[in-house]
């Protein structure tokens, strides 16, 4: 798996862990957000009341799940964590809901992804902590209805437009999650440079923070990579040098891009040109799936600069170009105005 990809992989599960602020003065960024939830809870905290149900979304690694920890905490409650694929029967989420206390936070990650059957129960459990259980089949059936704890659901996805509308709209909360500026990363690597012990200076800081496309789950990895590469080479300091080293082994660029990134812009511009073309032919002829290049590579060219997405498909813009050191065609250059 590619070290920029910013879905969690195995080993970021415990490293999360580890760096996981506990509280919203150790949380960096998302300024607004934080604020809002604040007083959101502050608030639900006056009136003695579990705060209502909160929807986080935006591109993985942002800090979703870490949001979630951070607001059960602020409430002072218990936190059951859950995934929309994980939840396959209406018994598996009757379970879960009914070991709730009353004021418990339900997180649940990729929630665009439950089941249609699970979504439709989940409507009175949100609005009236009920759950309808149906007993037997055919003309015997009967329904048992429970009450349940007032629980609050905090759901986190990364496709907003995949959850249908009487879902999000049962949300009294819906935030979204931005992509980092490049200080705040920075200030990310220098916490989880301090709670992992490694001796990273303000300009190897700054370099692994340029290329970690303001994401910080991707700057924690580059982190621990970057840590082994000095490791070896018997470097008692990340500094700039050290940094830039590690990352041409790593093969990430001065902005970030892996090969895979530099394989679909030069594909597009050595093989169609430079666009328009369709994603399923983009993924056809890098080898690579369209859910993959729509959610991993994608976002982060789009947010560069250096690929736009058309009626007609999608074109590498001049930035794009210009970055991997291609001229621009002739019957291009007015295109691309």
């Amino acid at each position: 798996m590619a070290i920029i990809n910013s879905k969690e992989q195995v080993e970021d599960a415990k490293l999360d862990k580890t760096l996981r602020p506990q509280s919203f003065s150790e949380y960096v960024g998302q300024e607004k957000i934080k604020k809002n939830l604040d007083i959101f809870i502050k608030a639900a905290k006056k009136r003695k009341e579990p705060i209502e149900h909160v929807l986080l979304y935006g591109p993985p690694g942002l800090g979703k799940t870490t949001l979630a920890h951070i607001i059960a905490k602020e409430m002072g409650v218990n936190i059951r964590v859950t995934s929309g694929p994980a939840i396959e029967r209406v018994g598996d989420l009757g379970s879960i809901l009914t070991n709730l206390q009353d004021g418990d936070v339900l997180f649940i990650d990729e929630i665009h992804r439950l089941n249609k059957v699970i979504e439709e129960v989940f409507y009175p459990a949100m609005e009236d902590y009920k759950l309808d259980i149906i007993i037997g089949k055919g003309p015997s059936a009967r329904t048992l209805q429970l009450d349940l704890p007032k629980f609050t659901l905090i759901g986190a996805t990364t496709r907003l437009g995949s959850i249908s509308s009487p879902l999000r709209n049962r949300f009294g909360a819906i935030h979204r999650l931005d992509f980092y500026n490049e200080n705040e990363v920075k200030d990310i690597i220098d916490r989880s440079s301090n709670i992992l012990e490694i001796d990273v200076d303000d300009s190897g800081a700054k370099k692994i923070a340029s290329c970690s496309r303001q994401t910080p789950r991707v700057a924690n990895r580059i982190l621990k990579r970057v840590r082994d590469f000095a490791q070896m080479r018997n470097h008692n300091r990340i500094n700039k040098d050290v940094a830039e080293e590690a990352l041409k082994m790593l093969d990430v660029d001065k902005v970030g891009l892996e090969p895979t990134d530099r394989q679909i812009l030069e594909t597009i511009i050595n093989k169609f040109d430079g666009g328009p073309v369709g994603i399923q032919t983009i993924a056809a002829a890098t080898s690579e799936e369209v859910q993959t290049i729509e959610d991993v590579y994608e976002p982060y060219l789009i947010q560069l600069g250096f690929l736009a997405r058309t009626p007609r498909g999608r074109v590498v813009t001049r930035n794009g170009f210009k970055h991997l050191g291609h001229s621009i065609p002739s019957e291009k250059q007015q295109e691309l105005m």
